[in-house]
C-alpha cells in the first residue's frame, strides 16, 4: 500500500504511539498503523486463536532477545484475539509477580491478569464486571419461560463447583447478582474484589461473602481454567492469557522458587497439549537464555526441555516449524525496517504525506548508519534504532532550520547494551540509546 493510500490519522492515537516508542516500550494502541513483517509467525498464532475458539487448547512460548519485538507482537496477537470473541488477560511478570510463590507474588500476578482483563469492548482492560454483567444480562433472557434468576445462574454455574474452589466462585457470582438485584454496589465490589483475588485473608472474604476460599498463591492456575469456563457462559469464545517478561523466572536466585514455577508451567503445557482443559491459550514471551540455559532455564528441568525441544528435522533442513510450541521471533529484513521507518514517519505526520519531515533518502541513509553501527545487530533488536528516529523526527519537527542530513551522523547507539542486557537486567523496556546533538 503506498503514503497516499494510507489512512488518516488521529491525534490521540499518534501521540499515543510516538510517546510510547520515546520511552521505547510498545504502543497500546494504533499497532496496525506501524506492524511489519513476521507474517507467518502471525499467521501460526491466529491459527492458535481460531482453535480456542472451536474449543481447543494452545500453548506458545514466544522467544527473541531483548528489543527484538516480543511485547509488540504480543500486543498485536492480543487485539487480533479480542476482534475475534476472545476475552483476554494480560500481565508482565516481576519480583512481585509470579506463577508460583509462597508469599504473595503469585495472587499479585492473578490480581494484575484480572485488573487487566479485557473484551473488544473494552480492549484497554478493566472488563470483569462487563463480563459479569453479561453473565447476568444472558441468565435474566432464560428466566424469561418462568424460571427465577437465580435458579437460572445456579442452572449455569452447576459445572463450575466440579473445579476447585468452584463451589465458592459460583456463590461470588451468586452474590453479585443479589447485590445488582437491591442495588447493592458494596456487594457487587466485593463480589469483584474476591474474582480479582484481592482478598489477603478468608477471614474477610467469609465475612463479606460467606465463602470459606480465596484466591491464593497456590490456586492462581485453577482460577483462570474457572474464569476460561466462565467465560464461555457469558457468551464469549474463549480465553487468551499473555505472559510477559517471563525472564524473571530465569532471575531468580533461589532454585526452588525457579523449580516452583517451571512446574507451574509444566502443568499448563500438559493441560494444554492432553486437552484437559477446554477454549484456553496461552503465549508466554522470554528471552532465550529463559528458554534453552541449562542451569537456570526452562532447559534445566527436564520435563520441559523434552517438551519444547526444537524439531530435529526442521533444524537439519534449516526450516521454522511454525506448529512448534516454540516459535522465535525471526529477524526482519533491511526491506521490512525500512518499510516500518516509513510507517513512523507517516504516523508523525499524522497520515498527511504533505506533512513528511524527511524523504526516502533520509530513510535509507539512516539505515545505513544505524546498519554500520550495530552490523548484524541492528536487524535483531530494533527498538533503539526506531526510538532514536522517531526523536529525530521529534527534532526536526521542533526546529524547522535543521537538515536531516546534519543530525543522522549525530545518532548515538550503544552497540553492546543493544545486544544482551545481561541477566540484572529486569525491564525489557527500559531506555538505552540517546539522542546527541
Amino acid at each position: 500500500m503506498s503514503d497516499i493510500q494510507k489512512p488518516k490519522i488521529k491525534s490521540k492515537e499518534r501521540e499515543a504511539i510516538i510517546q510510547s516508542l520515546r520511552a521505547g516500550v510498545t504502543p497500546r494502541t494504533g499497532l496496525q498503523n506501524i506492524q511489519v513483517g513476521r507474517t507467518r509467525e502471525v499467521e501460526s498464532i491466529i491459527e492458535d486463536i481460531e482453535r480456542i475458539c472451536n474449543s481447543g487448547t494452545t500453548f506458545r512460548l514466544i522467544i527473541g532477545d531483548f528489543g527484538s519485538g516480543k511485547s509488540f507482537f504480543l500486543h498485536l496477537i492480543r487485539t487480533i484475539a479480542l476482534e475475534k470473541g476472545l476475552v483476554t488477560l494480560h500481565a508482565d511478570l516481576s519480583p512481585d509477580r509470579r506463577l508460583a510463590a509462597t508469599g504473595g507474588q503469585a495472587r499479585n500476578l492473578c490480581a494484575e491478569l484480572m485488573r487487566n482483563l479485557a473484551t473488544r469492548a473494552k480492549p484497554e482492560g478493566g472488563a470483569l464486571a462487563s463480563v459479569v454483567e453479561r453473565f447476568i444480562t444472558e441468565a435474566r433472557k432464560d428466566a424469561r419461560g418462568g424460571k427465577t434468576v437465580d435458579s437460572v445462574i445456579k442452572e449455569r454455574l452447576k459445572q463450575l463447583t466440579e473445579f476447585v474452589n468452584g463451589y465458592d466462585f459460583a456463590n461470588v457470582i451468586a452474590a453479585y447478582w443479589k447485590g445488582h438485584e437491591s442495588d447493592n454496589e458494596q456487594l457487587q465490589s466485593d463480589a469483584i474484589r474476591w474474582l480479582r483475588g484481592e482478598y489477603t485473608t478468608k477471614t474477610e472474604a467469609k465475612k463479606m461473602l460467606n465463602v470459606k476460599t480465596i484466591v491464593d498463591d497456590s490456586g492462581i492456575y485453577e482460577h483462570i481454567k474457572l474464569m476460561s469456563l466462565f467465560v464461555r457462559l457469558a457468551g464469549y469464545k474463549g480465553l487468551f492469557v499473555n505472559l510477559d517478561e517471563m525472564v524473571n523466572l530465569y532471575k531468580l536466585a533461589s532454585q526452588k522458587s525457579r523449580v516452583s514455577n517451571y512446574e507451574r508451567i509444566l502443568g499448563m503445557l500438559n493441560d494444554c497439549l492432553q486437552g484437559n482443559v477446554e477454549s484456553l491459550g496461552f503465549l508466554l514471551a522470554g528471552t532465550p537464555d529463559f528458554l534453552e540455559n541449562e542451569r537456570k532455564g526452562l532447559f534445566s528441568y527436564e520435563a520441559l526441555r523434552s517438551r519444547l525441544a526444537e524439531n530435529s528435522l526442521a533444524k537439519e533442513k534449516g526450516i521454522v516449524d511454525y506448529t512448534s510450541p516454540v516459535l522465535r521471533l525471526a529477524n526482519l529484513t533491511r526491506e521490512e525496517i525500512f518499510v516500518l521507518l516509513k510507517n513512523l514517519r507517516h504516523v508523525f505526520s499524522s497520515g498527511d504525506p504533505a506533512k513528511y519531515l524527511v524523504p526516502d533518502e533520509a530513510l535509507t541513509a539512516f539505515l545505513e548508519h544505524c546498519s554500520k553501527r550495530l552490523g548484524s545487530t541492528f536487524f535483531q533488536t530494533p527498538r533503539n534504532t526506531i526510538k532514536e528516529f522517531v526523536n529525530m523526527l521529534a527534532i526536526l519537527e521542533q526546529n524547522k532550520s535543521l537538515r536531516w542530513d546534519e543530525l543522522i551522523p549525530k545518532v548515538q547507539i550503544d552497540k553492546e547494551n543493544n545486544t544482551d542486557l545481561g541477566p540484572d537486567i529486569v525491564d525489557d523496556d527500559s531506555e538505552l540509546a540517546t539522542f546527541k546533538l
